[in-house]
């Protein structure tokens, strides 16, 4: 067996572990592996009960990945998710106390329910995967992904994420319900005694490691890209800008993400290069956040789903 199918193998058997215990959001796993791939981060979108925390915490498992979960509440404090210079009398010196964001897989539930300057704690780890406190930088580990989650319902107490830090999210990941068969098959498993607390019991086994994820990560990249299809990206990406539907269409770091999804999704695959169908996969969870819908075309009932179909629909596709 070459290393190269073992790190494909490593990193596919993920997915199935998770699914022991996640019916029916296959395309969500895919999704975090991705951008586990890309040290990227997953914004998740869903209403409650649609197993959004247990995917997270079955992923880390499958990873033998350390995992962490702030509650984002309005009272919520900076220090609170990075951590802190606390005293200590007996050595009479001062201690950083790490927050739960020094974790392998961060989530951030329910992030909109806390202030703009709590949401900014977690800008410089995300994108420079560290945190400054009193002047000090504290290194991140790695992996490092933030999952972080909102309700699509509920927007009373809610502070939106503002567009810089919508940016730093590679994918908007949106879970729904299930289909009748899928839900019938969750109940099954509960009827049978299944508790989404005990993983293990689940039979949730670590069939990876950071290291399996460093050597998957070093295939991804090998992955090729033509110039035909990097314009093809260009296009999509200007085609959002020159969109009269959208009064803020996708930055140059946008068109980059969607570079790097498709390719770890081609690797995933199993291609060598990158195909318009890649990126064609990836295009709306990579771009549905980095789009602004203009007021008046809300009132008329437009989404930006609606607006990047358009898109896609409307740019030559390069044969």
């Amino acid at each position: 067996m070459t290393p190269k199918t073992s790190a494909r193998e490593n990193i596919l058997a993920v997915r199935e572990e998770v699914a022991k215990v996640v019916v029916g959001q296959d395309g969500a796993v895919s999704a975090f592996l991705a951008a586990l791939l890309v040290r990227g981060h997953v914004l998740v979108e869903g209403v409650p009960g649609v197993a959004k925390t247990l995917l997270v915490k079955a992923l880390a498992a499958s990873l033998s990945a350390d995992f962490h979960r702030v509650q984002f509440t309005p009272d919520l404090m900076p220090s609170d998710v990075t951590g802190t210079v606390v005293f200590e009398a007996k050595t009479a010196s001062f201690r950083f106390r790490r927050g739960p964001v020094f974790a392998n897989f961060l989530l951030a539930d329910e992030i909109n329910r806390t202030p703009p300057k709590t949401q900014a704690a977690l800008l410089e780890a995300m994108e420079e995967r560290q945190v400054t406190i009193e002047g000090e930088t504290h290194p991140l580990p790695d992996p490092f992904l933030v999952a972080a989650t909102q309700n699509p319902i509920e927007y009373e107490g809610t502070y939106p994420l503002p567009e810089a830090q919508l940016d730093r999210f590679l994918f908007k990941v949106t879970m729904g319900y299930p289909s009748p068969a899928e839900e019938q098959q969750v109940l099954a498993r509960h009827h049978a005694g299944l508790d989404p607390h005990d993983l293990a019991a689940l039979g949730v086994r670590a069939v990876a490691t950071p290291k399996h994820l460093q050597a998957a990560r070093g295939e991804m990249v090998k992955v090729g890209v033509t110039d035909e299809v990097m314009a093809y990206i260009v296009a999509l990406v200007r085609a959002t800008r020159e969109s009269p539907s959208l009064s803020l269409g996708v930055s140059p770091r946008g068109a980059t993400a969607l570079l790097w999804a498709s390719k770890a999704w081609a690797w995933m695959s199993g291609r060598e290069f990158v195909s318009p169908d890649e990126v064609k996969a990836v295009a709306r969870p990579t771009l549905r956040h980095r789009v602004i819908l203009r007021p008046e075309v809300q009132l008329e009932g437009i989404t930006a789903e609606g607006v990047l179909e358009a898109v896609l629909a409307g740019v030559p596709v390069p044969k």
